[in-house]
């Protein structure tokens, strides 16, 4: 097993100022632990990174059909999006498409996650509303989901909720954590969230991304749609979004809150997930990249477009560069 370290330092000057520690855990087709940084089971909330399964028995029961949804909603579905003009459009034209509006939405209202999405936002002089949540799309989507079962859409973001328990049903089939075993607590979306182990999340993408290699008909659905609208999984500048275009679709990742990151390579077999401990997400995408690299999935020399999430400067309030945000990748193989 190969070891890493993924932890990320902040520099200012020659010195290290400050030190953010990351778990990760890898795992491989044959769902044995491949690598592993740190604790591989130490345990977190999924948060976003749970939205490519949450929307399974959505598609499952037929819901893109009875609503006549295209690849542009299922993307924005499973999206963590940025809150730009497209992705508020989508959100809305599903809702209407349900004879929903705003305010059925179980979001709250937050500023748009991508810089683009904030500056288009203010230049509007429009209000913010809950349709620029990141979350907006996968809400709309589990409205549908109580809708065209029949369930009170009221109430849809309750734990017991049929749409929420069906969710949680879902991460316990893909992680093999029964049903009873997963800590549920309230996401900051609104809806259920569940704590794993690292090692739990990473079989689960290793899983859905071999799913996804073999053409199985659910899982495939949601990668051609965001394989085919990379923007709207998360948007203009956000991370999700430049590596699914810099790797062509090769390397699907979903960002979570709180450090908490997943990746599947269906290629490969591989799933990773990892967590920056102290939940900064300035440490977040520079580990998913280090650990990539070690994994030979990406290149040591990163696209430009990658490359300028791999090191992050540290500016003053003059906006001089003092110091920087990288990897301190170091890698020891041989483990055991």
């Amino acid at each position: 097993m190969l070891a890493l370290n993924l932890d990320v330092e902040v520099t200012r000057g020659d010195v290290v100022e400050s030190l953010h520690r990351v778990h990760a855990a890898v795992i491989g087709p044959d769902e044995v632990l491949l690598s592993a940084a740190r604790d591989a089971q130490f345990v977190s909330m999924w948060r976003s990174c749970a939205k490519f399964f949450q929307i399974l028995p959505f598609l499952a029961e037929g819901g893109m059909e009875t609503s006549a949804w295209t690849d542009e909603e299922l993307a924005l579905a499973v999206a963590s999006h940025g809150g730009e003009p497209e992705h508020v459009a989508i959100a809305a034209r599903m809702l209407a498409s349900l004879g929903l509006e705003e305010g059925d939405l179980a979001c709250g209202v937050h500023e748009p996650l991508s810089s683009r999405g904030v500056k288009l936002w203010r230049e509007s002089g429009a209000p913010l509303s809950r349709l620029h949540n990141n979350c907006s799309g996968k809400h709309a989507a589990m409205l549908a989901r109580a809708k065209f079962a029949g369930w009170a859409t009221r109430g849809y973001e309750q734990p017991d909720h049929p749409v929420q328990r069906a969710c949680l049903g879902e991460v316990s089939a893909w992680t093999g954590v029964p049903l009873d075993d997963l800590p549920v607590a309230v996401d900051g979306c609104g809806v259920a969230v569940m704590a794993l182990a690292l090692d739990r999340m990473a079989l689960a993408y290793s899983r859905w991304g071999r799913a996804v290699a073999a053409g199985e008909e659910h899982p495939t659905r949601v990668a051609t749609a965001i394989r085919a609208h990379p923007h709207l999984l998360g948007g203009t500048d956000r991370f999700d979004t430049v590596l699914l275009q810099e790797t062509g679709g090769e390397v699907i990742a979903k960002v979570g809150a709180e450090g908490v990151h997943s990746v599947a390579v269906p290629a490969r077999g591989i799933g990773l997930a990892l967590k920056v401990e102290d939940g900064a997400q300035r440490a977040q995408h520079i580990a998913v990249l280090s650990a990539l690299q070690h994994l030979g999935v990406l290149p040591a020399e990163l696209p430009p477009r990658l490359a300028d999430f791999a090191i992050r400067p540290v500016r003053n309030t003059r906006g001089e560069r003092v110091g920087e945000v990288r990897a301190v990748a170091a890698v020891r193989a041989g483990m055991r």
